[in-house]
């Protein structure tokens, strides 16, 4: 009896997460895929058209040309956020109040939201009246101001360094987290072995971090191939549609084009590649922890 209204006691707790997630994922995933099997078009009506969607997704060169953006955007960015975002932690890991403070103001961007932050970089970066342009003229780095978004590649560097401004900091305290929960004793030990401080970080503080790096990178590769705000706001997928990325193909698509059906098989096809990079990324954390 103890059992079974310790059960039902367990049981109400997570109900309101239980009814959360089938309200909100669940159904809409299953409306999503029964979408994907229609013609529906956001004007209304639509027919069954079995797996017809799939195969125009795999014929759709502009599709993956967004795809392959998508994928060379996530892995320029994703290094860069963990390497400034570790950099960054093993400069203000110790709990000094100045550290504190500059802590504090590297992850004030995080809580920006994402469009706030794109249109604040954008005008930033604008060639007549940006500040970013005005400073490295200045500062002699270049002669003549540079047109951001008429280029591909400079169009996406602009936005590479807009995001890394924008979300270095949540990386950065996490790995400050790992850092300290680095025991005490293994670090002294280290020191009385005479350990350089690089040494320290190379052999010490990356192999117990690992699992958090690992966590990071999936953080970090996932929110780059849903990646829409910054490129929306900033590029607007130019110049000529060079930087349109995979969810942006799939906005077109559903609200411009109006085809719904169409848009949430391109859903379901990026998702099953997300959740197969996650479940090597998972697979890899998994076996670190076990070794």
């Amino acid at each position: 009896m103890t059992k079974r209204v310790s059960r039902a006691t367990g049981f109400i707790y997570v109900l309101p997460a239980l009814v959360f997630v089938c309200a909100f994922v669940l159904f809409p995933f299953g409306q999503l895929i029964a979408t994907s099997f229609s013609s529906q078009s956001l004007l209304g009506g639509g027919n069954f058209v079995g797996f017809a969607n799939f195969e125009t997704a795999f014929n759709d060169a502009a599709f993956w040309r967004a795809l392959g953006f998508t994928t060379k955007y996530t892995l320029f960015i994703t290094p860069i956020l963990m390497g400034f975002g570790y950099l960054l932690a093993l400069l203000v890991e110790q709990n000094r109040n100045l550290l504190k403070i500059v802590r504090g103001i590297v992850f004030v961007p995080v809580v920006i939201g994402l469009g706030t932050s794109s249109l604040l970089w954008f005008w930033l970066f604008d060639e007549q009246v940006g500040l970013f342009n005005k400073v490295l003229v200045d500062l002699h780095i270049i002669s003549q101001p540079i047109v951001w978004f008429t280029q591909a590649d400079v169009a996406l560097w602009a936005v590479i360094i807009s995001v890394t401004w924008k979300v270095v900091g949540f990386g950065m305290i996490l790995f400050v987290a790992a850092i300290q929960s680095i025991s005490k004793e293994i670090i002294e030990a280290s020191l009385i072995d005479g350990t350089g401080y690089w040494q320290r970080v190379w052999r010490l503080y990356l192999p117990l971090t690992f699992r958090t790096i690992l966590l990071v990178t999936l953080i970090s590769a996932i929110g780059s191939m849903l990646a829409f705000d910054q490129l929306y706001i900033m590029t607007a997928g130019g110049p000529r549609g060079k930087t349109i990325t995979t969810v942006y193909w799939i906005y077109q698509n559903s609200f411009i084009n109006f085809k719904l059906g169409y848009g949430a098989a391109l859903s379901i096809i990026l998702t099953a590649i997300i959740l197969c990079g996650s479940a090597v990324q998972i697979a890899l954390t998994n076996r670190t922890s076990k070794s």
